[in-house]
């Protein structure tokens, strides 16, 4: 299997694209900064450099993972011990290639990566730290929605 560096990358800076409408006053950036205190003076004294190539470099890392969860290709290599070039793995392609690779598949599992993984781990961090439901909802919300569309991508192009 080949690596789509394109779609990897672009599925990364996705993130940034869900982030600019999700954190938008006119969604939910306002409801936001209300439940984690942040004021308009504290984000403009951000280093915004290093806020927003962190974050293209983490969405790399995580753009690199989901194909993993997306794509059942990947799987049966793994099941093949990572030999692509067994042959009961090259028979089983022949036959079922392509079944399951397609945008609305890679957007499911990204919804379900997101409800069945993030949302637990956001929810636990938050009520540890104090956070409000809502606090829990935008965050896990965002990286639903994301997820979404990084599968959709990482799945879908071909």
């Amino acid at each position: 299997m080949e690596i789509n560096y394109l779609a990897l990358l672009l599925s990364a800076l996705s993130t940034l694209v869900v982030g600019f409408i999700w954190y938008n006053p006119k969604v939910f950036g306002t409801i936001w900064m209300n439940e984690t205190g942040m004021t308009e003076e504290k984000a403009k004294n951000s280093n915004m450099i290093k806020v927003f190539g962190l974050t293209i470099f983490y969405s790399l890392i995580l753009a690199f993972m989901i194909p993993t969860i997306v794509n059942h290709e990947i799987g049966a290599v793994q099941a093949a011990g990572g030999n692509a070039q067994d042959p009961a793995l090259i028979e089983f392609l022949k036959v079922h290639h392509g079944k399951f690779l397609s945008f609305k598949h890679g957007a499911l599992h990204g919804i379900l990566f997101g409800i069945f993984f993030v949302l637990p781990i956001t929810a636990i961090n938050s009520l540890f730290e104090q956070k409000s439901w809502k606090y829990i909802l935008i965050t896990a919300g965002y990286w639903i929605v994301s997820f979404a569309i990084m599968g959709a991508i990482l799945c879908g192009w071909q």
